[in-house]
């Protein structure tokens, strides 16, 4: 049997859409800056513009609340590697965007690499309750695995190549390097961000995964 909804109910959902996702873009900006540690769900109340007690009835705690920014975290990335149609392109050009991908991204939302560094600190707990976030990781391994079989097949690739490493390598690269850019650059000497940096890092990315990789 379908149940029908009523236009007013159609809009208490709609309401309850927007309210959350308003939500969930402050508790991302707080915890991104604060960690869960120090975030605090009044600020959360505040940066949103609605009432604390919307949080507590959408999320329950802050616990809980940090979990679903994750969750949504890591919802937003896999949609944007989704859109790369890496099984359209040849696999050695298929990890060539996935590694300028992941770089591009972690440039453009820093907040991903402090959220991540946040839930490290807690030893990925709200990532170990979640089904949805493992399930979220699932599509790229898989994807790349299959780029990186058709490249064995067709001779490009080595055999024998786990994709779990292979991307947990490709983000290693990009991670320790952007989440570590200010004591890297003190101890260097070198401004590690200016453009020529970030240009040059990502050519010494692509020319180590791909050297590994290439028969």
């Amino acid at each position: 049997m379908v149940r029908e909804t009523s236009p007013a109910s159609d809009e208490r959902l709609r309401d309850a859409d927007r309210s959350q996702g308003v939500i969930l873009a402050a508790a991302r900006d707080e915890f991104a800056e604060h960690g869960l540690g120090g975030a605090r769900v009044d600020r959360i109340a505040e940066r949103a513009g609605l009432n604390k007690r919307l949080i507590y009835y959408y999320f329950e705690d802050k616990e809980k609340l940090f979990q679903a920014v994750l969750e949504l975290a890591y919802r937003d990335i896999r949609e944007e590697e989704m859109k790369l149609h890496l099984l359209d392109l040849e696999p050695p050009t298929a990890v060539r965007r996935l590694i300028e991908f992941t770089w591009d991204y972690y440039l453009r939302h820093p907040e991903f690499l402090t959220l991540l560094n946040s839930a490290n600190l807690h030893r990925a707990r709200h990532l170990a309750e979640s089904k949805r976030a493992r399930e979220l990781n699932s599509p790229v391994i898989e994807t790349l695995a299959t780029v990186l079989e058709r490249g064995r097949r067709e001779g490009t690739f080595r055999g024998g190549v786990d994709p779990v490493q292979l991307y947990v390598s490709i983000a290693g690269l990009a991670y320790f390097y952007l989440s570590n850019s200010h004591t890297l650059s003190a101890i260097f000497g070198r401004d590690l961000l200016a453009p020529k940096a970030r240009s040059e890092r990502l050519s010494h990315m692509t020319e180590v995964i791909l050297g590994y990789l290439t028969r």
